[in-house]
């Protein structure tokens, strides 16, 4: 399990879990729009990491970020902390 935590987000934390072939499960956001943000979950769960990345690296809300690009920040972050390129 991995802990985020978010900047410039109504959610504060977001957990998930990556499997060895860099799969992304177990996402969950604390805090946010719940409804929004379960969906996302759901919409992620099992792809690749980097698809994630680019797929939500970038998408504004009510600021230069959104719950979306945290996690794409999050993954980034795992990225470097685990030395996947």
């Amino acid at each position: 399990m991995n802990t985020y935590t978010t900047k410039g987000t109504c959610s504060r934390q977001i957990i998930f879990d990556v499997t060895p072939d860099h799969k992304l499960i177990n996402v969950k956001f604390m805090g946010g729009c719940s409804g929004n943000l379960q969906a996302v979950s759901r919409l992620v769960n099992g792809m690749d990491i980097d698809d994630v990345i680019k797929t939500l690296k970038g998408i504004k809300c009510q600021s230069d970020t959104s719950c979306g690009d945290q996690l794409a920040l999050a993954l980034i972050d795992y990225k470097a902390k685990n030395g996947i390129e």
